[in-house]
């Protein structure tokens, strides 16, 4: 993207603020004394970017967004912490990203490549990675993770701690107080999510093969479909690893739940 630096003359940047010379910020924008945009980064018109907050290249954040402000947690008092975006995300309107705490990773954390539309809501100390599509009206609470290539539907809301494998995507309204493995479709019916199935369609689209998705409905239906306890998923799944290595994804994932994994309806 070619252009020099844009600020409207209604914007109120800090004198400290660190702006890159390639920027736009839109009319009665406001850029805090700590925060730091990239080169390429697109503001729009009324966006609020405060707090300790550093922004890379060739973001876009529309109208009307809230950045790096305090997190909505009632333990904090005033203690520095941190935002960090990365390259060429998409952030669309009333949007509101805080940063992190003391007794979190002090930091929240987004990566490369997402898109994140209206009304979208990531708390204090979330980890959202890279290749993430997070839905109209989403909320993410604190400490959530979120894996690289998720996809989250409108309206889903993320209790706090929960992790979602990558590649994993989640209907519209789903409701997650659990962690969601890689690879699964999560959808909730009247309560909160359980898994519905492998998200097929989102790898086929991503270039796994026939043979690999094969592969990881196969883990899906160890984990879900067969009345294994964990141990004995875990057991399954190392054996089918040998044949194929994206099964293995299962097994770090469920090594890092701390919530455990949704659980069928059925």
């Amino acid at each position: 993207m070619e252009f020099e630096q844009d600020i409207h003359p209604t914007a109120i940047i800090h004198q400290e603020a660190i702006l890159h010379k390639k920027v736009k910020i839109g009319a009665y924008s406001v850029i805090g004394k700590f925060v730091e945009i990239g080169e390429g980064t697109e503001i729009g018109n009324h966006v609020n970017i405060t707090g300790h907050t550093k922004i890379g290249k060739l973001n876009k954040i529309f109208h009307s967004s809230s950045i790096g402000e305090q997190p909505q947690d009632i333990k904090y008092k005033d203690q520095e912490t941190y935002l960090e975006i990365g390259d060429r995300n998409t952030i669309r309107e009333f949007c509101t990203i805080n940063t992190g705490t003391v007794e979190g990773n002090k930091k929240t954390v987004i990566g490369n490549d997402n898109w994140i539309l209206a009304y979208v809501h990531i708390a204090h100390d979330c980890i959202v990675k890279n290749n993430i599509v997070i839905v109209n009206n989403a909320s993410l609470a604190g400490h959530v993770e979120i894996d690289n290539y998720v996809v989250l539907g409108g309206f889903t809301a993320i209790h706090q701690f929960c992790k979602i494998g990558q590649h994993a995507i989640t209907m519209g309204g789903t409701l997650l107080s659990q962690d969601v493995p890689p690879y699964v479709r999560a959808v909730s019916k009247g309560g909160m999510a359980s898994p519905n199935g492998i998200n097929s369609l989102g790898l086929r689209r991503r270039g796994f093969t026939s043979e690999a998705i094969s592969n990881i409905k196969n883990g899906y239906k160890i984990i879900y479909m067969r009345d294994n306890s964990i141990d004995e998923a875990k057991k399954e799944l190392t054996k089918l690893e040998l044949t194929s290595p994206e099964v293995g994804k299962y097994l770090d994932f469920i090594e890092r739940s701390n919530r455990g994994l949704i659980r069928s309806s059925g």
